[in-house]
Parts: C-alpha cells; sequence; structure tokens
C-alpha cells in the first residue's frame, strides 16, 4: 500500500464495482430459467408442480451450501474462493443447456445451486474488511441492486436471446460471462486493502479507523479461524436473523421463479409482453435496495443506534410488502396487478441492507458464517416457495400463494420488532 497525500484514495469503490457485477451476474444466471420456462415447459411436456420442482432444486442446493461456503471464505479469503465459485457456477449454467428432461434439470440445477451458494456470504466477508461500518448497510443495498437488476434485464434479454437462437443459447450466453468475471476478479482484487496498489493510507484510516497512537487498526481477521459453532447455534439472536431471512427470502422467490408464468398463465399477458413487465418488479426492488441501504445508514449515522437503524427500515419494507401484494393477488385488471407487484417488490428489497448489514455488525471475524447461516436459513423459504406456489395453483388457486406470503411478511417484521436484536453478538 503506497503512502500517498493525506487526500483519501477511492480503491474500495472500484472494489465495489467488481463486486456489484458478480451480484448483477448471480441473479441473471439464476433466474433466465424462469423466463425460458414456458418454453421448456411445452418442449418437455412439465406440468406446474414439475417445474416447481426444478425451480425449487436450485435453492435446496443453494441453502444447504451457504455455511460451508462462508466458512471457506473466512478461512481462505474472498480473492481465491470467488474465482474458484464462479467458474464453477458458469460451467453448470451451461450445461443447463444440456438436459433431457425433468430428472437432468433437477440434478443440473441442484449442482448449479452449490457453485452459487458460497457467493454472497463471501462477498459478505470481503464488504466487511473494505468498508468502515457506517458503509455497510450502503454497500449492501448497492450490491443487492445489482443483484436484482441482475434479475430485472434478464426477461427482455432471455426473450430475445430465445427469439433469435432458442432457450439453449440462453445458458451457453451466460456461462460465458460468468467466465469472464472471474478472470477479471482474481486479477484485480486484493483480500485486504492494505494489499491493492489503488487504496493510501488516508483511505485505510477511514476504513479501520485509527488507535490513540495514531495507527491504523488491523482487520478482524485470523489466518485458519475456528468457527465457535456451538456458540452460534446457542445464540437467540442468531436463530432470529435467520427466522427473518426465512419470510423474507420466501416471497422474494415469487418474483424470481413463477412471475412470468403468472403472467402468462394467469393474466394472460404474451410471452414479449411478459419480457418487459416480469421486469418491473425486479427494477422496483433495484430502487428498493439502495433506497433500504441508504436509509438504515442514515439513521445510524444521526441517531448512533444500530438496533433503531436496522429494525426500522426492516419493518417498514416487510409491512408495506405486505401491503401491496394481498391486493395485487385479488385485483381483476392485470395492469393494476403488476403495478401492485411492483410496488410490493420495491419495499421487499428495502429489507436488503439493514438485513445484510446484521452479520457484518454482530458476526465480527466470523461475519461470512453468520450471513451464509442467515442465508441458509432464508434458502430453505426460497425452496417451499416454488413448490408451495406450484401445489397450490395445480389446486386451482392463483391467489393463495400470495396470500401465504403476506402473512410470512408479517410474521418476519414481528421478529424485526421483538426479537432480533442488531447490537447483540452471536458469538459472545
Amino acid at each position: 500500500m503506497p503512502d500517498g497525500s493525506a487526500r483519501p484514495t477511492w480503491g474500495r469503490w472500484y472494489i465495489l464495482l467488481l463486486i456489484s457485477l458478480m451480484y448483477l451476474i448471480t441473479y441473471l444466471d439464476r433466474v433466465n430459467i424462469s423466463t425460458a420456462a414456458p418454453v421448456i415447459s411445452k418442449e418437455f411436456g412439465f406440468d406446474k408442480v414439475t417445474m416447481g420442482v426444478i425451480f425449487s432444486a436450485f435453492v435446496w442446493a443453494y441453502a444447504l451450501f451457504q455455511v460451508p461456503g462462508g466458512w471457506m471464505g473466512d478461512r481462505f479469503g474472498p480473492r481465491s474462493m470467488l474465482t474458484i465459485i464462479v467458474s464453477y457456477w458458469s460451467v453448470m449454467t451451461a450445461v443447463t443447456a444440456a438436459a433431457t428432461g425433468a430428472v437432468s434439470f433437477v440434478v443440473v440445477r441442484f449442482l448449479f445451486g452449490v457453485g452459487e451458494a458460497g457467493a454472497f456470504p463471501v462477498a459478505t466477508r470481503a464488504m466487511q474488511l473494505w468498508y468502515a461500518p457506517s458503509e455497510r448497510g450502503f454497500v449492501q443495498g448497492i450490491t443487492h441492486s445489482a443483484s436484482r437488476l441482475g434479475a430485472a434485464i434478464a426477461p427482455p434479454i432471455v426473450v430475445a436471446i430465445i427469439t433469435a437462437f432458442g432457450w439453449r443459447e440462453v445458458f451457453y450466453i451466460c456461462g460465458a460471462v460468468g467466465f469472464g468475471w472471474a478472470a477479471i476478479w482474481y486479477l484485480f482484487y486484493r483480500n485486504l486493502p492494505e494489499e491493492h496498489a489503488l487504496v493510501n493510507r488516508a483511505e485505510l484510516e477511514s476504513i479501520r479507523g485509527i488507535d490513540a497512537q495514531g495507527n491504523v487498526n488491523a482487520p478482524k481477521i485470523e489466518a485458519r479461524p475456528n468457527v465457535p459453532w456451538a456458540t452460534l447455534l446457542r445464540s437467540p439472536n442468531m436463530w432470529a436473523i435467520m427466522c427473518a431471512y426465512f419470510c423474507y427470502v420466501y416471497c422474494l422467490w415469487i418474483f424470481l421463479s413463477w412471475l412470468p408464468s403468472y403472467l402468462i398463465d394467469y393474466r394472460g399477458f404474451t410471452l414479449l409482453k411478459v419480457g418487459m413487465l416480469a421486469s418491473l418488479p425486479l427494477f422496483a426492488g433495484v430502487i428498493g435496495d439502495t433506497v433500504g441501504g441508504l436509509a438504515t445508514d442514515w439513521l445510524l449515522r444521526r441517531t448512533g443506534n444500530a438496533k433503531l437503524a436496522r429494525r426500522a427500515v426492516a419493518i417498514t419494507g416487510l409491512l408495506g410488502c405486505c401491503a401491496c401484494i394481498v391486493p395485487a393477488a385479488l385485483v381483476q385488471d392485470p395492469y393494476t396487478a403488476v403495478g401492485l407487484l411492483t410496488a410490493s417488490g420495491f419495499f421487499l428489497e428495502c429489507t436488503i441492507g439493514p438485513a445484510w448489514a446484521v452479520p457484518m455488525d454482530t458476526g465480527g471475524k466470523y461475519s461470512g458464517t453468520v450471513s451464509g447461516m442467515m442465508n441458509m436459513a432464508g434458502n430453505f423459504g426460497g425452496a417451499l416457495s416454488p413448490l408451495v406456489f406450484g401445489i397450490l395453483v395445480q389446486l386451482g388457486s392463483w391467489q393463495a400463494p400470495f396470500i401465504v406470503a403476506a402473512v410470512l411478511l408479517v410474521i418476519g417484521a414481528a421478529i424485526w420488532a421483538f426479537w432480533l436484536d442488531p447490537d447483540v453478538s452471536v458469538i459472545e
């Protein structure tokens, strides 16, 4: 790290751009199959339950491998782990095009989920090392905005590729994009900001702060951290973090899995219209991620109260989504329904900044593992969501899945209000 002048450099914001691009690719790769689902279902004769199982295969693997992914990020560092993770899941993305039936789709999507599982926990560890506490909500909001942007641009991109070449080429192209990012990451990222040529001492001071002697505070890192698993599993706050995120991710996967099919099969839109309309709630989520991250950091700076700053934004987001998603399911006009779903997507995503700041607030040097446990629990909800949706639709109701989601949103808000505490460490 060069000494530089007293004026801080901007190295951490270049790193934020790289991480944000990775987040965009994760969601582009995981939701491309949702837009292609009507075409795939028609070619292979899949019913709603079968498609629900295919959607869920990814999420089960994604949930189960969160904790191993976070642990490896803590142990081996984000540089090597994210290079390996993104390269592997890009192979699985491309292999999706070779699926020949329901079983092979389930197997490939499961293996794809294994690869993507470690991405966010490892990236959270990278962000903890590169950003000050007062920037954590913002950087989590920005990166998750990028992920939702990936989901939002997926429908028009996938429709265009399918129209021009066919559905298999969607997965080949997306896989190639992932390989390109992995190469760039390995070349330009370093595990600690002091190892990077773009970071001077002044910027490092703004990231870490200084002690009474004027020395930059040391990073919270060990060469081979031994995770206190028993302590984590006994922590009530750890369970609160996990349960709250379960409620959020269950609702998110309605937008990530079934929305295009819902708009085509129930609301009567054409595939070309869905290419645009299915993107609207996800574009709204892009804005919601950033707004939520900025709001929670602003409240933290104004009040110095992490509990208020994290809770207020998360509860507002969950209850706002609930207030919009119920009428979206019940109204008759399809365009009004899309508008309400768009508002739902905005409010739901306002919770991301505070939710992902909490593992950094409470996890210390084990933040990768804590965020992995949170995301594991959340994606058990994400795995159940497409299954429950498909079963309820197969039984004859397109409204019931949204009502179930609304109930979970209220439960999630109650957990944030009465149980989850950002001020309580999960490792003490």
